[in-house]
């Protein structure tokens, strides 16, 4: 682990350079065990992809035995202590979010263009996409986007040139590597291929975000009458 400060107020633990399983296990692992045991002084933390971010309050921060030391040098070695004990192998087993995508059409204006840059069909694209299994590694940008790794190779875009200035909640879009759900209306690069008639963010809920670090992400395809059908119920 590397500790590095943000400002006066946090500080970053980094614990790997790469976004893959193993690492996105162990940010897991350390967010774990600050959510159980948060040291005194502590407000919050932000998981990344290869990184936990510590917020705190200096005024806050025990003396210790070591009152000569700075605020942050004092939770460094509180956090050096108290994550020495992370384990990855106790984490618990991970959800399976199935999420229904109505491909294409008006809801999915670049499917076209992501299947003509790989040379296939548009249904390929859509059966590749549907046939994946994604990791939820973090979520960020706006309230309940979850970025999703797993995206098949073949189908890989990079973001548009242009971004569009709102792009619908609910769209389904490919951003390079990954894929995401925008769970409210927003400006927006990535290529849409689809949306799904869930409510990927709702203030009613609770949780209010459907997706969380560490779920899997399944997407299955479904007809616009299925589409409106399920976004008209309650």
């Amino acid at each position: 682990m590397q500790f590095t400060p943000l400002g006066d107020r946090a500080v970053t633990i980094t614990l790997g350079h790469s976004i893959d399983e193993p690492t996105h296990r162990l940010v897991r692992a350390v967010s774990a065990v600050l959510e159980a045991d948060p040291p005194e002084g502590v407000v919050d933390r932000v998981a990344a992809f290869a990184s936990v971010t510590v917020h705190y309050d200096p005024a806050r921060i025990p003396l210790a035995n070591d009152p000569d030391a700075s605020p942050y040098e004092r939770l460094v070695a509180t956090l050096t202590r108290r994550l020495s004990r992370v384990r990855v192998d106790t984490l618990p087993a991970p959800r399976t979010v199935e999420i229904p995508v109505c491909y294409g059409g008006d809801f999915g204006p670049d499917l076209g263009t992501v299947a003509a840059k790989h040379q296939i069909t548009a249904n390929e694209v859509v059966r590749l996409h549907s046939a994946a299994d994604y990791l939820v590694y973090m979520v960020g940008f706006m309230p309940g986007f979850a970025y999703l790794g797993g995206l098949p190779d073949a189908i890989a875009t990079p973001r548009r040139s242009s971004p569009r200035t709102a792009v619908p909640a609910g769209s389904v879009g490919i951003g390079g590597q990954q894929t995401g759900v925008y769970p409210l209306e927003s400006p927006g690069g990535w290529n849409l291929i689809g949306r799904t008639p869930l409510k990927i963010f709702d203030l009613s809920r609770d949780p209010s975000t459907l997706l969380a670090t560490g779920d899997r992400v399944k997407f299955y395809p479904i007809s616009l009458d299925e589409f409106r059908h399920r976004q008209a119920s309650p």
